[in-house]
């Protein structure tokens, strides 16, 4: 008897009492989501430069080394990389460096972040705390943290990315903004096929850049995902369109709208399934043109490498949140 009570106690230390379930489970390990915010929030407290634009930052660089093949491909817990000459100082005969005092001697970036007295280009830590002391020489207010982006990106596109991804964070309070939902709802009358790549006539020789929706006039448009509303308006292609920018990097763009929901402007932040606009036949002319083809919803894809922006086709992404919501849909039953 003696024996069973110490077996069940040693197992009681390895579980955990589910809320209101008065079982016993097992105790999740913590994802990479967790881990990484535990760490960004540790180096904003030794640093205050919010944890959200470390988030933003380290999520932007992740983005960028997943499509460029001038980048290693992330293989760690943070997606930040800094070259090697730039971390060990150009001038370094040995890039590898990982003595802080040399490395500050040669001017390069790389800093102890873990009090280990090494500043190493395969520590998180390091890494994480490197980048947020560089912000920190700006200030740690979002001006001059964007002063700060500039200086080392160089690229406007870059600094305005990783402030909407600051953004989303700031505003959502965790990192998993990854939920996507089909733009009009799944009840409404519609159809699709793969239509990118296509030819297109008007306004001169192109392809069609995106997958064609068709549905009945004025079916609600909704949002894909988490984003933030980067353009609103008319062009003489789309029409009354919307582009949205989501935390990877990727820019949905919503074309040929009867109109757009209520209050709906540029900066704006959204969630998948929120309604921004009316499917409508708007487009190939002047503001207001309407009806030179069937009411649809032109759905563009783009991404973005830092340098150049391209299209890629929107079908499979499609089907594939298609069919995510529908197994959401019968869950909730």
């Amino acid at each position: 008897m003696r024996v069973a009570l110490i077996i069940s106690a040693i197992l009681l230390c390895f579980t955990t009492v589910s809320p209101g379930k008065g079982v016993h489970a097992k105790e999740t390990a913590p994802t990479p989501y967790q881990d990484r915010m535990r760490l960004y929030e540790k180096v904003e407290a030794v640093t205050q430069v919010p944890w959200y634009y470390l988030a933003a930052i380290d999520q932007y660089e992740r983005n960028i080394r997943l499509v460029r093949r001038d980048l290693p491909k992330p293989d760690g817990l943070l997606g930040i990389y800094f070259r090697p000459e730039v971390w060990a100082g150009a001038a370094n005969p040995n890039p590898s460096e990982e003595n802080p005092a040399i490395i500050q001697f040669f001017n390069g970036i790389g800093v102890d972040g873990n009090g280990d007295g090494k500043a190493s280009l395969k520590s998180d830590e390091d890494v994480l705390y490197t980048m947020a002391n560089y912000l920190l020489s700006y200030g740690v207010d979002h001006d001059n943290i964007k002063i700060g982006l500039w200086n080392y990106y160089k690229h406007d596109r870059t600094v305005g990315s990783i402030a909407t991804y600051a953004k989303l964070y700031r505003h959502f309070g965790r990192l998993d903004l990854d939920k996507r939902v089909f733009p009009v709802p799944l009840y409404s009358n519609h159809s699709y096929r793969s239509t990118w790549g296509d030819r297109r006539g008007w306004g001169g020789r192109r392809i069609h850049e995106g997958t064609d929706i068709f549905a009945n006039y004025g079916v609600p448009v909704r949002a894909t995902c988490y984003g933030v509303v980067e353009i609103k308006g008319w062009n003489k292609f789309g029409g009354w369109r919307i582009g949205i920018r989501d935390i990877n990097n990727t820019y949905h763009y919503f074309a040929h709208l009867s109109g757009f929901a209520k209050d709906i402007h540029v900066g704006q932040i959204v969630e998948p399934g929120m309604v921004i606009g009316g499917v409508g036949s708007t487009g190939y002319g002047p503001p207001g043109t309407s009806g030179k083809f069937p009411p649809h919803l032109h759905y563009g894809m783009y991404k973005d490498n830092g340098k150049t922006e391209w299209s890629f086709d929107p079908y499979p992404h499609l089907a594939r949140w298609k069919q995510l919501e529908r197994i959401e849909l019968r869950k909730k039953k």
